[in-house]
């Protein structure tokens, strides 16, 4: 294309070619040894990587580390392994890669098929091996890693906006014996005065493990109703699961609605019969245009009885408990090319729907597979549109590239680990970058015991998972963050710390939303050329500047943390600061909390600790800049109901108050806002209280201030009260509290420091 800064080159013999910019190749498959393979079941090729390249992506897969290392051959077919597992394909597939060099360019490369592969990385090359399809190649040319998500997501569809009620706490346990334990459970959390927004129910709620109904005896009609109308008039919301496989029984309703629409994956002319939770069961086909109808029409009906705010899906990869005979007519459910399924290379129609079953339009399951659980995500997305006229939110466990523009993600069966708890960091830098940016793994492990020590650490970086759910597994020791003391101490106060960053973290929400970028990301997204943050995978970015260094160690007492160059300073106490030049540093273990640091040159918007998000939405707001001689500080915020369909839209109901900080000549600082769509915020008359200047040396006394509110030529003077505290480092904390400024007017505050 005349505008591209790409040039594609074919080269007829051997028949291969590359892409590159004026500077740089990104993709050559130039190779003698392993040349093109273009066959009905099988497709090879393979790429030439630059030198001094990091690789990540590839999912999904549990990895030590987010870098790929050279020799690994990662494999694309979605199963329901745990995730405890590392190394072998679990329940999505995302077929895309990016590689960071030095000096911190980017470039990333997708191939868009659904059919299963091996991928391997030997450092100097890519190569894949497909069992089908066809060669469907994007190469994203950067330059920076930010950018290649961005163009990445482009492609294949922004993050869904999750509705502001997700940012909370979420509980759920599978095991929960009756709704009379749903109901204690929540009342252990406000007992313990630890936040709780979302409560959920898996599989134990349904009759018989039957999707659409609940058990009569456990979970009646009359006591669910109740329990969920109590929770919404405190401000929580309610979730449950739903698997794919409806059960064959003549007397279900739901069963008999999916026969006469005609909707199940069929094997041989007629619906293919598996075996999950609740016995014999057919799969509905999300390929067939009438499946999401009927999809639609049963979660009606069951929010009728149970107005749910959420829905889990779950087994969609699809799982089954039995495997089919492969058929004698087709080699679809066995494959000349054994992908190294399960790491052992088991039969791609192990435990789940067999290859040669066919879906709507006569696609068969071998080159579908990989699909179900994005179709699923689809489908349950637009039937809780069409139910509650509200922004939906939907957990699916199986995905594939663009499930994030209908899903958040978990990373499934964990373990009660401590190499889990550092496992899970890379899995969620993985899912930024394929376009899911709202992802977290279960808190405190599912299965087997954690511990109490294991726990208090689990939530102190669960808390800033972009999705953060206690959950559990049947069988195993109760761990809601009440159970054990010390954790609900340390439960009290880093979740106090989430829910004040809760405006941050929903405007990262809405840059995710509209741009791609991830909400929580490698160190490398802010600092590409600091080429030590290519192998970082303990810590990680919320947004640009908010960096979290969790304590992931049995019996740590020191922590060691990577800084890049800059003055970072501790949420959780602000006279504590670092100021760094680029190396790690030995820091003590705090026994209740992570490090939680923003960088100079940020500005958050943050509100009051609350129980619920609903109450902390109600609070004042706090402005915290950290103030910065070498750039600009700056910030924003996204307003608006945290529900609406529409986001951001022209005219709508919304705000987006802008904010900046900057040292100006003669010893000033100005620190102010510019407000877009200011109605919606006046609105609802939410005024900032205080504001928090971080990073003025201690030797300048702050000798007075003016601040102003501005409306048009207006300018109304605004009055607070000032304070400076000396800190532990070279920096005072200077507070201007008592205000009343409101958050939808724009202001301009100027400090004068001494000499």
């Amino acid at each position: 294309h005349p505008s591209s800064s790409l040039t594609f080159t074919l080269i007829p013999s051997p028949f291969s070619f590359t892409v590159t910019t004026t500077t740089t190749t990104l993709l050559n498959t130039t190779t003698l040894t392993l040349p093109l393979v273009f066959k009905p079941q099988f497709l090879r090729l393979s790429s030439s990587v630059p030198s001094s390249t990091s690789l990540y992506g590839l999912g999904e897969h549990t990895k030590p580390t987010f870098r790929i290392p050279e020799g690994r051959t990662l494999t694309l077919w979605n199963s329901d392994t745990a995730s405890s597992n590392v190394w072998v394909n679990l329940y999505g597939s995302h077929p895309v890669y990016m590689t960071v060099r030095e000096g911190g360019t980017a470039y990333g490369v997708a191939w868009v098929n659904s059919n299963g592969m091996d991928v391997e990385y030997t450092g100097d090359r890519v190569t894949w091996r497909v069992i089908g399809g066809v060669v469907d190649l994007y190469v994203f040319a950067g330059p920076s890693p930010a950018d290649v998500v961005r163009q990445y997501t482009e492609l294949v569809g922004r993050p869904a906006m999750m509705p502001y009620w997700s940012f909370g706490f979420h509980q759920c346990r599978y095991g929960y014996h009756d709704v009379e334990e749903l109901e204690s459970v929540v009342a252990g959390y406000a007992n313990a005065r630890i936040p709780l927004d979302v409560m959920w129910t898996d599989i134990d709620y349904m009759n018989g493990y039957k999707d659409f109904t609940l058990d009569p005896v456990r979970f009646p009609l009359d006591k669910m109703q109740r329990f969920v109308a109590s929770l919404h008039e405190n401000g929580q919301r309610y979730v449950i699961i739903l698997d794919p496989g409806i059960n064959v029984n003549r007397t279900y309703e739901t069963f008999i609605r999916g026969m006469q629409a005609d909707v199940y994956i069929k094997r041989d002319g007629v619906p293919y019969l598996g075996v999950v939770w609740p016995g014999q069961v057919y799969f509905p086909d999300f390929e067939n245009p009438r499946a999401a109808d009927f999809w639609t029409d049963e979660i009606i009906r069951f929010r009728e009885l149970i107005p749910v705010d959420g829905l889990w899906i779950d087994m969609n990869e699809i799982s089954n408990f039995i495997t089919s005979q492969p058929a004698p007519y087709s080699t679809l459910d066995n494959p000349p090319y054994k992908i190294n399924n399960g790491g052992n290379r088991r039969p791609i129609i192990e435990k789940t729907v067999p290859a040669t079953a066919v879906h709507f339009g006569n696609i068969t399951e071998y080159d579908a597979h990989n699909l179900y659980g994005y179709l699923e995500a689809r489908a349950t997305h637009a039937a809780l549109v069409n139910a509650t006229g509200e922004r939906p939110f939907v957990l699916s466990r199986s995905t594939f590239m663009g499930s994030g523009k209908y899903a958040a993600h978990w990373t499934g069966d964990n373990a009660a680990t401590w190499a889990d708890l550092a496992y899970s960091i890379p899995s969620i830098l993985d899912f930024g970058l394929f376009g899911i940016p709202m992802v977290g793994a279960d808190i405190c492990g599912f299965n087997g015991d954690t511990t109490e020590e294991l726990c208090r650490r689990w939530i102190q970086l669960g808390a800033f998972y972009p999705f953060a759910r206690n959950h559990a597994s049947k069988g195993t020791v109760y761990h809601e963050l009440y159970r054990w003391e010390s954790v609900a101490a340390s439960s009290r106060k880093v979740l106090g710390l989430r829910y004040r960053l809760l405006p941050y973290l929903y405007t990262l929400m809405l840059e995710a939303h509209t741009t791609g970028l991830p909400i929580a990301r490698p160190l490398f997204f802010s600092f590409p050329q600091d080429t030590k943050t290519y192998r970082i995978d303990s810590q990680f970015l919320l947004g640009r500047g908010v960096m979290v260094s969790p304590i992931l160690r049995q019996g740590a007492t020191v922590v060691t943390a990577y800084f890049p160059a800059g003055n970072w300073f501790d949420l959780f106490d602000y006279s504590s600061s670092v100021t760094a030049t680029g190396n790690p540093m030995t820091l003590a273990a705090p026994f209740d909390h992570p490090y939680v640091h923003v960088r100079e040159g940020n500005v958050l918007a943050m509100q009051g600790e609350a129980l619920t998000t609903v109450t902390a939405r109600q609070t004042p707001f706090q402005l915290l800049v950290a103030i910065s001689r070498n750039v600009n500080s700056s910030g924003r915020v996204f307003l608006d109901d945290g529900v609406d369909l529409q986001v951001g839209i022209r005219g709508g109901s919304w705000s987006l108050p802008r904010f900046y900080g900057l040292f100006l000549p003669g010893n000033r600082v100005v620190i102010g806002s510019l407000v877009r769509n200011r109605r919606y915020a006046l609105s609802q008359r939410w005024i900032i209280e205080q504001i928090t200047v971080l990073g003025l040396e201690k030797g300048r006394q702050v000798k007075g201030y003016r601040m102003e509110s501005i409306v048009g030529r207006r300018r109304t003077p605004v009055f607070g009260n000032l304070t400076s505290s000396p800190s532990q480092g070279p920096f005072q904390v200077v507070e201007i509290s008592g205000l009343s400024q409101l958050i939808g007017e724009d202001f301009r505050l100027e400090l004068e420091l001494g000499q």
